[in-house]
């Protein structure tokens, strides 16, 4: 057990990060987890339990053990082992063909929460758009991962490690690049939301006047049991419409996409 009296909030938090699919996300995004449960009703085990466990639904519940220790294998074995891309894998190049149907010209492409999707870079290639990716992951090992292959593959792309509570961090990122530019949040709006409610709105009211399209997505089912969740996303559909234009609305798989612009009525 922990005597909680030897332990100050910085060692608290050296103890929730000292397991390693924790040891390279952000430590901002620790803190704030954290913060959630700095009471002085907690022990310091239950303190750190409980943030082990929000950060594990936030940030790793997609992730294979085998990620974090496996560098080298080819781009499919990746998008395989992460759940979020298993569950897309198949269905990249028909995703990509609606995200960005109708952009011509060179693209930068601005992967938020990307987890290992940059792995899936070449069904841009295979749909016939020329695209400069930027991935956006907390998981710095992930992160890692993807910036190795690129480089070893010599794909036009980079992944870099950030938080998406850094409103600053991710409009400079948007900057990056030179053409149009297309943000996609695939299943990533509820994790923002489990910590920060309302987040969303947040997020997306400072980034979709900086670019020309944005894609949302959200799972239909639930993660592993296949189980339908009816998830609708009223509240998201209804903010998007009221303060953006709807381009298109799709579905592949267990997948539920939102594609909308900045044109139309303005915040």
């Amino acid at each position: 057990m922990i005597n909680k009296e030897k332990l100050s909030k910085e060692e608290v938090i050296e103890k929730i990060i000292s397991k390693k699919e924790f040891s390279q996300l952000p430590l901002a995004d620790v803190e704030l987890v954290y913060s959630k449960f700095d009471s002085e009703d907690l022990l310091v085990e239950e303190k750190i339990k409980l943030t082990r466990e929000m950060l594990m639904k936030m940030y790793t519940v997609f992730v294979s053990e085998k990620l974090l220790n496996i560098k080298d294998n080819d781009s499919s074995w990746f998008l395989k082992k992460h759940s979020s891309t298993r569950e897309r894998f198949g269905f990249e190049d028909s995703v990509y063909h609606r995200c960005l149907e109708g952009l011509g010209g060179r693209l930068n492409v601005y992967d938020l929460g990307c987890g290992v999707n940059g792995f899936s870079y070449d069904s841009f290639l295979g749909v016939g758009f020329e695209v400069k990716y930027f991935g956006f992951e907390a998981v710095g090992q992930l992160v890692d991962l993807q910036n190795n292959w690129f480089e070893k593959e010599k794909k036009d792309a980079e992944c870099f490690h950030g938080s998406l509570f850094d409103l600053e961090g991710v409009k400079k990122l948007l900057t990056l690049g030179g053409g149009k530019r297309v943000v996609f949040l695939f299943k990533t709006l509820d994790s923002l939301e489990m910590l920060k409610r309302n987040y969303s709105k947040e997020l997306l009211k400072e980034i979709v006047p900086l670019v020309d399209r944005v894609v949302v997505s959200w799972a239909t089912k639930s993660l592993g049991a296949g189980k339908q969740i009816f998830a609708n996303k009223k509240w998201l559909k209804e903010f998007i419409e009221e303060n953006f234009k709807v381009i298109d609305e799709f579905e592949f798989g267990v997948e539920k996409y939102l594609v909308f612009g900045r044109e139309g009525k303005h915040l």
